[in-house]
C-alpha cells in the first residue's frame, strides 16, 4: 500500500512490469499445443489392437475409442474459443492442456473400456479448449507482416501432421 507522503517516483519503482516471453517461445508453445491435439486424433489407431486384447473391447467399442475424442473435440471447440475470449487465452490454453494431460493419464491407467472412453472424451474436451487458444495466442504475440505469416505457416504445417 502506498503512503500519502510517498513520491510518485517511488510508487512506480515498486511496480514491476510484466515480462513478455520471446516470440519464438510463444510460437513453439502454440505449435506444441497444436501438435498434441492433432497427434491424439490418429496415434490411438496404433494402440487399438492392444486395447482390444487388454480391455476386451469389441470392434464397436474400438470405434468409440476413436470417435469419443473426435466428437467431444468438434462439439466443444466453439465453446472453447468463446471461453478463451471471456476468461483469457493463456488461461484457457493452460486449462485445456491440464485437462488434456490428466485425461491422457486417465486413459493410460484405464482398466475397463468405459474408463478409456471417458478419458478419450475428456481428452477431446481438453483439446477443444486448448486448440482455439493456440492460434489466437500466436497471432497476438507475433507482429503483422512476414514474421506472422511464417509463424502461422509453421503452426499450420504442424497441424497438418
Amino acid at each position: 500500500m502506498l503512503e500519502a507522503t510517498g513520491s510518485p517516483a517511488s510508487a512506480t519503482a515498486r511496480i514491476s512490469p510484466r515480462r513478455t516471453p520471446p516470440t519464438w517461445l510463444v510460437v513453439a508453445l502454440a505449435c506444441a499445443g497444436q501438435f498434441l491435439v492433432v497427434l491424439d486424433v490418429s496415434v490411438v489407431n496404433v494402440a487399438l489392437p492392444s486395447m482390444r486384447a487388454d480391455l476386451g473391447l469389441s470392434a464397436q467399442g474400438l470405434q468409440w475409442v476413436v470417435n469419443a475424442y473426435a466428437i467431444a473435440f468438434a462439439g466443444f471447440m466453439l465453446l472453447g474459443g468463446r471461453a478463451g475470449d471471456l476468461y483469457g487465452r493463456k488461461r484457457m490454453f493452460l486449462v485445456g492442456l491440464g485437462l488434456f494431460t490428466l485425461a491422457s493419464l486417465g486413459g493410460g491407467l484405464a482398466q475397463e473400456g468405459w474408463q478409456l472412453l471417458l478419458a478419450r472424451a475428456l481428452q477431446g474436451l481438453g483439446a477443444a479448449v486448448l486448440a482455439p487458444s493456440t492460434l489466437t495466442i500466436l497471432t497476438a504475440a507475433v507482429p503483422e507482416g512476414a514474421a506472422r505469416a511464417r509463424a502461422i505457416a509453421t503452426w499450420t504445417a504442424v497441424g497438418a501432421g
